[in-house]
């Protein structure tokens, strides 16, 4: 699945050799840049297109599955379906990963039990349509703490990222400039933080760490820092009934928005770095808009159009 155990991850960064273009295009450990780029681009887009099914599933739970239940069992379930093919490799590294137990811990408590409580958060309030949208705003600080890195991004993409966040920020304040967010618009910025810091992060991330064994061990801790809040939910708000309108939801965003979308995330940056996966991820309003419409109905409204077309906009000089 394009890690292999025991086996250091040709595309990581080291203190030595600073990354290349492409993200893993030194000779003999890798793809060319050429390769390494489609490849990349190609897992960035099977990310966010199956990430943009979350947002719908969210927003049709929000009355059945209290956020927190649902962001729980989300991960059980990727657990379950991550375990047949990480659960050994995390096992045979426990003594590196207890080493990197720091980073494992803020990469979970951002990637995993923040940044998806706070989208089913969002969704008691905000539609589909816009929680896809305000999301489109966290490639952007995906940029800056690559820039920060010592990452040159280039005058267009800049641009490119600029106008694609003005868009964002124009849907936030209801198609007028304005800082009068609403609260599911607020809880949704906090979830776009938590995942540009978590993607940044994970171009950090120890190359002495196997990819799927990274992934299992952030499921797992991410799990456990849910458990005493979804515990107090189930004692306040009490538990969900699972039927089929509730339990194939879950096990959607759980294996296919949690399993299969994190591991091509993951991959993806390790190739072609956070800020041009980051530009593929604009492309996530439009997703979500079109599913919204098919699945729940939510028609896009002039206002909604005029942001989405700015945050393309953004995605055409970004990707150049």
């Amino acid at each position: 699945m394009g890690y292999t155990v025991g086996v250091q991850d040709p595309t990581a960064r080291t203190h030595h050799s600073p990354p290349d273009a492409g993200g893993a295009n030194r000779k003999g450990v890798g793809p060319g840049p050429r390769l390494g780029l489609g490849l990349g681009i190609a897992l960035a887009v099977v990310a966010t297109v199956v990430w943009s099914g979350s947002f719908v599933t969210s927003r049709a739970l929000h009355d059945s599955v209290p956020p927190v239940q649902q962001a729980f069992w989300r991960w059980v379930v990727a657990l379950a379906a991550l375990a047949p093919f990480a659960a050994r490799a995390a096992w045979r590294q426990r003594h590196v990963l207890r080493r990197h137990l720091g980073f494992l811990l803020l990469a979970s408590l951002l990637g995993i039990a923040a940044y998806n409580t706070l989208v089913n958060q969002a969704a008691l309030s905000t539609s589909a349509g816009t929680m896809g949208m305000i999301m489109a705003a966290s490639p952007v600080l995906m940029a800056v703490y690559e820039r920060v890195g010592g990452v040159r991004l280039g005058a267009r993409r800049i641009v490119g990222m600029l106008i694609a966040c003005a868009g964002v920020l124009l849907l936030m304040g209801g198609g007028r400039p304005s800082l009068d967010f609403g609260a599911g618009d607020l809880w949704m910025a906090g979830a776009a933080a938590c995942f540009a810091s978590y993607s940044a992060l994970l171009r950090h991330k120890p190359r002495e760490i196997d990819g799927l064994a990274f992934l299992f061990a952030a499921f797992v801790l991410g799990t456990a820092m849910l458990l005493p809040a979804h515990a107090v939910s189930l004692a306040v708000q009490g538990p969900f009934a699972p039927t089929p309108s509730t339990v194939g939801p879950i096990l959607y965003i759980g294996v296919f928005s949690s399993a299969l979308a994190f591991f091509a995330w993951s991959r993806a940056i390790a190739l072609i770095g956070a800020a041009r996966a980051g530009a593929v991820y604009y492309l996530q309003p439009v997703c979500v808009a079109a599913l919204s419409y098919v699945v729940l109905g939510e028609a896009t409204s002039p206002a909604q159009l005029l942001c989405m077309l700015l945050i393309l906009g953004g995605v055409v000089l970004s990707a150049g």
